[in-house]
């Protein structure tokens, strides 16, 4: 068979660039070699390669120049010098890698169970896609040509719904690729990538799918960066081969490793977002021909994070009287692949199908953060100096941006890295009560009036959680300020989802944020949260549009949380845009990540960093000692579970959660049986809102003529 080879440029993280490199696609071995040059080539002086059975080739509509391998767990990206050069490397690499893969799974389809079924249903699901696909191009324009806001914001409305079922059927293709393979053994052993390219001759499963990349036919495009990528020892590869990727192997030689690899480890990289943004490579930079290039890999040095920006892990800490050893130490255990829990995966994932509730279903306790939900939601007050801030600003137009500062500082704290790991389920009756103190503002000692928290001061910020219903799971909160004389009270009803390898939290319900002293008040709602990658190494983001708004004043705001793509683009970004009232053109517009540093543009032309949460110190919250907590107050409620889980005792953790569970369970029993309703502690239901039965605006001599009780037209 043929050998194609030449100059790629690689990306490599030790010199977080693009490195000239000289590659050689042996088509006979299934492999692709590279080389610091074409010399090095000629000695054998390997110093890397990658298997291509069951790899996955991406292509990026708009470069015209790079792309990408996916295999053995790992991403590889590389740029030729042109598109015509990136076609011949692109063309020859699915030639090879759907002659090896088409002959690993004849072998291993030897007296296997027919798969015509799920190839029926793989055309017809592709052909879904392909419809809905469709409808929302010729949605989009209609909304660019529509003049009516009303008409505009319904269609938009359609559109979002229109896009999640995009995403749903795209993930049942995977899904439906997954089950397939299954037939060949266990979904955790198995290859998807290789079920994924070798489910049909000519690939007319995913016609319509690769037309998404703007190619039809491609069959390597269909992008799902969120598979189990484990790939089986190459059929070709002799049991005796040694795989040292320090050893020294003619540029084409049928010895094959088990493991794609490189002699410097940290050159590969997983996923590189920032190689997009890289200067050009010095094959494109320079129009090297052919063996006539030099290298920098003699004098490459591993660099001690250079460049990298510094991040502020400052947390402001109060009086030890507040430390609690078994909460206030973060979480941060990695849970690392969930494929060595693949039984208790695959049989949860058996549970389960594409767009079911998963109210119901009861997740393995090795997953839970060691805290409760009604604690999360705290975490929205990480920074309380900005939000008791938006009573300083003197105009309407003013308060709505310190609103909007706030609200975008208030997520990173809650999830301030990537570990996915979720809450416990508040039971019914919790409650969570904490405090903080104002960075800079002087505390007069004056205990506050009647608050939700006994121990705060009228100088600190007040927070009360309660779960008030357990079907729908309902949480209620509300925070207060006396001296600064705001308020919010607000409650979210969460509904989770499976969305085939992703699980999808929506967050329903909204906020009032009442600033006493201007009659104001500002209603918020809130992102929607997704656990991507169940199957492999979960992560967390969200996504969404969310609004903010003031009745009085005719301010408004959107905040829209984007969900990373299948491909490319970076995690966590988040835009906004502020508008005056009337108005179509906003006056600031904001773009960052939402746990990174944002940016604001204004109307006038001035340009800011707006929130830098990389530097800004987490405020921490203050709760009373578990012993003297009740015993319905998160912390002592669950100390069991979180002792057991800090020190990986997960057995006793399951119990401990089950014994509460379960005395829920029969609670609910005895009140069905007595004829007795829950009654709440702290809130109560006003139409379809839960309010705080005793909110400042109440208690207050001069209260505000605006109530707090009382929903608003736009809620």
């Amino acid at each position: 068979m043929a050998v194609v080879e030449g100059p790629l440029s690689k990306w490599t993280n030790v010199m977080k660039g693009w490195q000239y490199r000289w590659f050689v696609l042996d088509e006979a071995a299934g492999l692709l070699s590279y080389f610091t040059s074409k010399e090095k080539m000629m000695r054998g002086t390997r110093r890397g390669c990658v298997r291509l059975v069951g790899a996955v080739i991406g292509i990026d509509d708009e470069d015209d120049s790079t792309f990408t391998i996916t295999v053995d767990q790992k991403t590889f990206h590389f740029q030729a010098r042109d598109a015509e050069e990136r076609e011949k490397w692109v063309n020859a690499l699915e030639i090879t890698i759907l002659r090896h893969s088409s002959s690993s799974k004849r072998v291993e389809q030897k007296g296997a169970v027919s798969a015509a079924d799920f190839d029926r249903k793989l055309a017809e699901t592709d052909s879904y896609l392909q419809i809905m696909l469709n409808q929302v191009q010729g949605l989009e324009a209609r909304i660019e040509a529509c003049e009516d806001l009303a008409a505009k914001e319904r269609y938009n409305v359609i559109k979002v719904t229109a896009e999640a079922m995009i995403e749903a059927i795209k993930h049942s293709i995977v899904m439906l690729q997954i089950s397939k393979e299954s037939l060949n053994g266990p979904v955790m052993n198995g290859s998807v990538h290789e079920a994924i390219l070798t489910s049909g001759a000519d690939f007319n499963h995913f016609g319509a799918t690769a037309e998404i990349s703007g190619k039809k036919g491609r069959p390597t495009e269909l992008r799902v960066p969120d598979v189990v990528m484990v790939t089986p020892p190459c059929l070709d590869t002799p049991a005796s081969i040694d795989a040292d990727p320090s050893s020294s192997l003619s540029p084409v030689s049928p010895r094959v490793p088990e493991r794609s690899y490189s002699s410097s480890e940290e050159e590969d990289f997983f996923d590189a977002e920032e190689f997009k943004n890289a200067p050009v490579s010095p094959l494109r930079k320079h129009g090297n021909e052919a063996g006539n290039s030099t290298t920098t890999e003699e004098t490459e040095m591993e660099e001690e994070n250079e460049g990298n920006e510094d991040t502020c892990q400052e947390v402001i800490k109060a009086e030890d009287d507040y430390y609690d050893e078994l909460y206030d130490e973060q979480d941060k255990e990695d849970l690392g692949s969930l494929e060595k829990h693949g039984s208790i995966i695959a049989h949860l994932l058996s549970q389960v199908r594409i767009g079911m509730d998963l109210t119901k279903v009861v997740l393995p306790t090795f997953i839970l953060e060691r805290r409760s939900l009604l604690e999360m939601y705290a975490d929205f007050f990480a920074h309380p100096d900005l939000f008791v801030k938006i009573v300083d600003m003197k105009t309407p137009q003013d308060r709505m941006i310190q609103l909007v500062r706030w609200y975008l500082s208030a997520f990173h704290a809650a999830r301030n890295s990537d570990i996915a790991k979720k809450a416990y389920n508040p039971i019914l009756g919790e409650t969570f009560v904490c405090h903080w103190k104002i960075p800079g503002m002087e505390d007069s000692g004056e205990k506050a009036m009647e608050g939700p928290c006994e121990e705060a001061t009228r100088e600190n910020l007040a927070f009360i959680a309660e779960q008030v219903s357990h079907h729908p799971p309902i949480s209620a909160f509300y925070a207060e300020h006396q001296t600064k004389r705001i308020t919010l009270d607000g409650y979210i009803w969460t509904k989770s989802k499976f969305l085939g390898l992703s699980i999808g939290v929506h967050m329903i319900g909204q906020g009032v944020v009442s600033v006493i002293d201007h009659d104001e008040e500002y209603v918020i709602t809130f992102p929607n949260g997704y656990g991507r990658s169940i199957l492999t190494t979960p992560w967390v983001e969200m996504g969404g549009k969310v609004t903010m708004s003031c009745a009085k004043t005719g301010y408004n705001a959107t905040v829209t949380f984007h969900t990373k793509p299948f491909y490319g683009g970076k995690k966590h970004r988040v835009t906004s845009e502020i508008f005056a009232p009337n108005e179509k053109k906003p006056i600031v517009t904001i773009d960052g990540e939402w746990n990174g540093v944002m940016y604001a543009k204004y109307a006038t032309g001035m340009n800011e960093v707006f929130v830098d949460t990389k530097r800004m110190p987490v405020v921490k919250k203050l709760v009373k000692p578990r012993e003297k907590q009740g015993e319905f107050e998160s912390r002592r409620l669950w100390q069991e579970v979180t002792y057991n889980l800090k020190f990986d005792e997960v057995d006793k953790a399951t119990e401990h959660k089950q014994r509460l569970e379960q005395r829920q369970r029969e609670e609910a029993r005895d009140r069905k049986e007595r004829g007795v309703a829950w009654e709440t502690k702290n809130f109560h239901e006003v139409g379809e809102h839960w309010v705080y039965d005793r909110p400042l605006q109440k208690r207050l001599k001069n209260p505000s003529p605006v109530s707090s009780n009382t929903p608003t037209p736009n809620s």
